[in-house]
């Protein structure tokens, strides 16, 4: 999975490059649509066949793409999708996209926090939640809430390669090593 990511890196860092003057809300929704296609198994086992050209899966995945939309494909999203054909890197793109979002994020001047949750969390938890995670990482933040019922209890959130884990699985972990130790 490393490896995949460090492939998408330059993808994702270009196509910032190239949408940072544009209309980044366009081309989120554009992008995010090519991963979802570009993410289908089917489409990706007909790229891999050896006997497939480029301009078919070009074709095929640009029109599911537009498809799904309701509009045509950015020229830049198109060439972006014709040139990870090329290369044969279709699996790379959702790697690509989800990097191209975290910088597109940073632009902004908002990251991306991921929180497991041992619950559900209503509107106004969310609300308080976000303005201490917001104070405790020091930057704006875009909350992503999943549901894990294995933290029992508490949150762990994740921003970028930083983690706050207040779990109650993580406090029984910390407390069987100081009994074990």
């Amino acid at each position: 999975m490393a490896e995949l990511a460090t492939i998408a890196r330059p993808y994702a860092e270009a196509l910032f490059q190239v949408a940072r003057n544009a209309d980044l809300t366009a081309w989120r929704g554009q992008l995010d649509a090519l991963a979802d296609v570009a993410g289908d198994a089917a489409l990706r086992q007909f790229a891999d066949h050896p006997k497939t050209a480029v301009d078919q899966v070009v074709g095929l995945a640009a029109e599911a793409t537009e498809k799904r939309l309701g509009q045509p494909l950015l020229p830049g999203v198109r060439n972006f999708l014709q040139t990870v054909v090329e290369n044969r890197r279709l699996d790379a793109v959702p790697a690509a996209v989800a990097q191209f979002h975290t910088l597109a994020a940073g632009a902004l001047g908002v990251a991306e926090a991921v929180v497991d949750s041992a619950y559900p969390v209503d509107a106004a938890q969310l609300a308080e939640l976000t303005q201490v995670l917001e104070r405790r990482f020091g930057r704006k933040l875009k909350l992503d809430v999943r549901i894990d019922p294995t933290l029992i209890g508490g949150v762990r959130a994740t921003v970028g390669d930083e983690v706050l884990d207040t779990s109650v699985r993580a406090r029984l972990e910390r407390m069987k090593t100081a009994l074990i130790a």
